[in-house]
């Protein structure tokens, strides 16, 4: 039995949070045990509890990285469970802690961000370089543009494994179920109905969206995006729909905890991040339904969608290139129904949660039984 011990800082459920749910779900208990540390009040312990696993709630990593204090927590957590390894996403309070109390150490990378420049040069990406691979026996790259980002600045490729991320299909509703979906969001028979859901920030691309919508509905009036998601930003994107003059086009849902209904009613989902994008959860949920994605070719994402397979890509931030894509797929539903069948088959050949969840397992048996870095 290998003991794992999951450290998260997040007090929401983010993508990381997500990503741990998705493999308790599928985790084989028989072989690996379990246990999560997370801020107190952190809303992932309900959902980790419901699933029988132990969790440790933690002063002082709310939200943060690093903590001083918190490493003597962690270490106090750590000494009681006594973990073969402690797998860490982000956290590196959490990293330190479990190098200092002997345990084997993974860190996961869940976002892509632009590597700013002090980390590509010295002293920054040297420091980077020693404080990553000290505490850290192996490194997972939710996607090959994460692993670049690791690598920009300066962590060794030997020390990275690239693991995409995998969901649990979403379960899809009933007709019946879908009409009244429908109804409710003021959708109407005719309506191409488009989604995005997202944290509302600037580099998720909203607003690139809604040009793009601006371009096609002289065209297309038949046009509707659904937004689900809440954020900073998105007092700026309800002002630059408004300016577009897009209301009757564009639903704002708000925090959605229904996920599967508003991606049964949706014809097409889109991703127009710009910023920050390793590996987008929603978009792979939206394959198990086999919902097509256009999206744009930053970060992660050409990595989740095969262009003309399960969805089509455009140029980052190019607007008349996304509104080219989903003029094409709304004109063309032979298209859009071929991309709606590649969405399946490419979900249950590389994005099932149980696929994740057997080749996580492979690499904490792996590091237990070599591991590198120490």
């Amino acid at each position: 039995m290998i003991k794992v011990l999951n450290i998260i800082s997040d007090t929401n459920i983010g993508g990381a949070g997500r990503t741990i749910i998705n493999y308790l779900k599928y985790a084989d208990r028989s072989r690996f045990d379990i246990a999560v540390a997370m801020p107190k009040g952190s809303e992932l312990a309900p959902p980790v509890r419901a699933l029988g696993v132990r969790v440790y709630e933690v002063d002082g990593i709310a939200d943060k990285s690093f903590d001083p204090g918190a490493i003597r927590e962690l270490k106090a957590v750590i000494r009681r469970e006594k973990p073969d390894i402690v797998h860490t996403h982000g956290a590196l309070s959490g990293r330190i802690a479990g190098r200092q109390c002997g345990a084997k150490v993974i860190y996961t990378r869940h976002s892509a961000f632009p590597v700013k420049a002090y980390m590509k040069r010295f002293p920054g990406r040297f420091l980077n370089k020693l404080i990553n691979e000290h505490y850290a026996d192996r490194i997972i790259a939710i996607s090959p543009a994460a692993a670049e980002n690791l690598t920009d600045a300066g962590i060794d490729k030997s020390y990275i494994e690239i693991m995409m991320n995998g969901v649990e299909p979403v379960e899809g509703k009933s007709l019946e179920e879908r009409a009244k979906l429908r109804r409710g969001l003021g959708l109407v028979p005719g309506d191409f109905v488009m989604g995005i859901m997202a944290r509302i920030e600037d580099y998720k691309g909203h607003e690139d969206i809604l040009r793009a919508m601006k371009l096609l509905l002289p065209d297309h009036p038949e046009l509707k995006l659904l937004i689900a998601g809440t954020g900073g930003y998105e007092e700026n994107v309800r002002k630059t729909c408004h300016e577009l003059n897009l209301d009757k086009n564009v639903v704002f849902m708000g925090f959605v905890s229904d996920i599967a209904g508003v991606l049964s009613v949706l014809d097409l989902q889109l991703n127009a991040s710009w910023g920050t994008e390793a590996s987008s959860l929603a978009m792979l949920e939206g394959f198990s339904l086999s919902v097509p994605a256009v999206a744009s070719d930053y970060g992660g994402n050409p990595w989740q969608v095969e262009d003309g397979v399960n969805g089509l890509l455009f140029p980052t931030r190019d607007v008349e290139a996304l509104a080219d894509r989903i003029r094409r797929l709304c004109e063309d539903r032979a298209e859009l129904q071929r991309l709606s069948l590649g969405a399946g088959r490419v979900y249950r050949e590389r994005f099932t949660g149980e696929r994740f969840a057997r080749r996580l397992e492979e690499i904490y048996t792996a590091t237990v039984e070599a591991g590198h870095g120490k």
